[in-house]
């Protein structure tokens, strides 16, 4: 029998390789404005990924107790979401599965009607970087029309199941025509997106695990995924991580779940955040979309 000849060990990657890879997706050039709307110092950017029971079923999971919990994203946390939002005068943007949009047409109408943004967020909550092209496509483009079916409008915006991005995703976002990103981490402020190099005129609007309450807070019985801090260090963090976009003039973004910060005894993070802001005075709350398209109209 002959020997399989072995791949070469990443430190023996020619040049041109390690190059190729790092190039497919690069930050170009940036989109910071001097002043946000109205004169703001600061935006605020706040979204929520609906996962519900994709999270569950994205894997080929049959957890019924699993799938309850993403029910109680809808059944609980999105109104919970929303009445806290509409309190405040706030516009915030969710991130909508296909497949959660298709179980809950109207959670999705009702977050369009109070004047929140819905964007792509996958078909089932899909990994990309695992599919072959054609199937990323026709599940992005499938995605876009069910939302638009159900809501009446056309999302703009998306951001990949898990921020999980493939070398084909930005290229199918530009046959989409969506006018911007929210799932890479190059930068703090919004970029233009380069593809091998070639600006694409998709924005950016980048995201961190740091901002994102999965990470603090996720729980999986049957893996040693459990929360490990409490919610008021979580709120630390955020709290800090917006001193900081203030001070600097930038934005700041953050990544909740329904079915993660929904709860009684994390919500008020979200609360708090929004009151802690508002107390600067020049702050602006906007959905994704348009904090996208004020940083590429008036980047300094």
């Amino acid at each position: 029998m002959t020997d399989q000849p072995r791949m070469p060990e990443p430190w023996q990657w020619p040049e041109e390789h390690w190059r190729r890879l790092v190039d497919q997706v690069r930050a170009g050039r940036p989109y910071r404005p001097a002043r946000w709307k109205d004169g703001a110092r600061c935006a605020v950017a706040l979204s929520f990924d609906s996962d519900h029971e994709t999270n569950e079923l994205r894997d080929g999971g049959k957890s019924i107790g699993r799938m309850s919990w993403g029910q109680y994203g809808n059944r609980v946390a999105v109104p919970r979401i929303l009445a806290l939002l509409a309190r405040h005068g706030v516009a915030a943007t969710f991130y909508v599965p296909a497949v959660t949009a298709l179980i809950y047409p109207d959670e999705q109408r009702r977050i369009v009607a109070e004047g929140h943004e819905i964007g792509v967020h996958g078909w089932i909550h899909e990994l990309n970087s695992v599919l072959p092209y054609e199937a990323e496509r026709d599940l992005m483009l499938r995605s876009a029309d069910a939302l638009e079916k159900i809501t009446g409008i056309r999302p703009v915006g998306m951001r990949t199941p898990s921020w999980d991005f493939s070398p084909h995703t930005l290229r199918i976002q530009m046959e989409m025509g969506l006018a911007y990103d929210s799932s890479l981490m190059a930068d703090e402020d919004c970029y233009e997106l380069l593809l091998e190099g070639r600006p694409t005129g998709i924005v950016e609007l980048p995201v961190e695990w740091l901002r994102d309450d999965a990470v603090y807070f996720m729980m999986h019985r049957f893996q040693s995924l459990r929360p490990q801090i409490a919610p008021t260090d979580v709120f630390d963090i955020f709290r800090r991580e917006f001193d900081m976009a203030y001070e600097a003039g930038g934005i700041f973004q953050l990544t909740t779940h329904p079915h993660i910060i929904g709860y009684r005894s994390r919500i008020w993070i979200v609360d708090e955040l929004i009151r802690h802001a508002r107390s600067k005075g020049d702050v602006w709350f906007a959905t994704h979309r348009d904090v996208a398209a004020w940083a590429k109209a008036h980047a300094a």
